[in-house]
């Protein structure tokens, strides 16, 4: 495994070496294949072009989120900053490295975009940007090439797992009723949260101690910050939660008929910034309020904070905009 890390590292350096004026391109890419960019166009997709597709989108996000983070704890593999001081340290992560969330997010869901474009040329741009984010996450040296490797793999087997389900689920979760929807859909959210914690305890359960070299390491390259903490649950119960509530905030909207999404490009233009207000209203009101830390009740309150965030998405923004005279309802 040694040799594989050194090699991973002799790449970084090379690509380090090509000179810090690609630092903003490369910071770029990855700004790209952030999972906080893709609940921005995921949103806006949802509420401005196509609301299936939009949703589609956020949900796939969700899962891939989830599931990146039970990997993360299934290979528990170090960053590069944390094994070698030799590269240099642009960013960094507090979660284990092995797969790369920001190319298995970008596969999954640049691919989901595409196949729901159904453009050839944006096939093209989807297939570049998921290659240029990997690249960024070696650049940046917070991934080794093989994360790079495993995130595309695991984002394309994704990928090709929910559009499998997509065309074999629609029809029965449509025939279902919306209390049944609303259970499945909860009951999907716990699965993920069981995978992942369960993971995390299966590791920690076989005496396994992220070996103090990394830790020491990971201090040094980032001098003030705080020390990685790879078995935190908070990315895992916040994609659960939304996937709840987007889910949910679907179901209670499209029972109401649901929304016509196109409309003048001003109100495109205003509903997008009374959804977005209404997201950032939700996220740091309820987070002034709601206690943080790595015990049962704050990850609850997580998991509803980010339930809330999904809801409105989907369901409470829509509603505000019909009576608001932004959008039109289709009932």
């Amino acid at each position: 495994m040694d040799s594989i890390l050194q090699l991973g590292i002799d790449l970084i350096l090379f690509l380090q070496s090509l000179g810090e004026w690609l630092l903003l391109p490369m910071k770029t890419f990855t700004f790209i294949g952030n999972e906080e960019f893709f609940l921005f166009i995921a949103p806006l997709i949802y509420w401005c072009v196509d609301a299936g597709l939009g949703l589609r989108v956020g949900l796939a996000l969700m899962v891939s989120s989830g599931l990146n983070a039970a990997l993360k704890f299934a290979f528990h593999g170090p960053r590069p900053y944390w094994y070698s001081t030799e590269v240099q340290t642009y960013s960094a992560e507090a979660s284990f490295g092995a797969p790369s969330g920001h190319a298995m997010n970008s596969t999954t869901i640049w691919g989901r975009l595409a196949v729901g474009v159904q453009r050839k040329w944006f096939w093209w741009v989807a297939i570049a940007l998921i290659f240029l984010i990997g690249v960024s996450r070696l650049y940046l040296a917070v991934h080794f090439p093989h994360d790079v490797l495993l995130g595309w793999l695991f984002g394309a087997l994704l990928l090709l797992g929910l559009l499998a389900l997509e065309k074999r689920l629609t029809p029965r979760i449509m025939r279902m009723r919306s209390t049944e929807k609303i259970l499945w859909a909860f009951g999907a959210s716990l699965v993920m949260i069981l995978i992942g914690a369960g993971t995390a305890l299966l590791i920690t359960a076989i005496n396994w101690q992220m070996p103090a070299d990394w830790v020491t390491k990971a201090i040094q390259a980032v001098p003030g910050g705080e020390p990685p903490n790879p078995f935190s649950l908070d990315g895992l119960i916040t994609s659960a939660g939304a996937f709840f509530g987007l889910a949910l905030g679907a179901v209670l909207l499209f029972d109401r008929g649901g929304f016509e999404p196109r409309g003048p490009a001003w109100q495109l233009a205003l509903r997008f910034l009374v959804g977005l207000a209404g997201v950032m209203a939700i996220r740091y009101g309820l987070k002034a309020i709601f206690p943080e830390g790595e015990a049962l009740l704050p990850y609850f309150l997580r998991y509803v904070r980010y339930a809330a965030i999904g809801v409105w998405v989907t369901g409470g923004a829509p509603f505000v905009f019909i009576r608001l005279k932004l959008a039109k309802s289709k009932s």
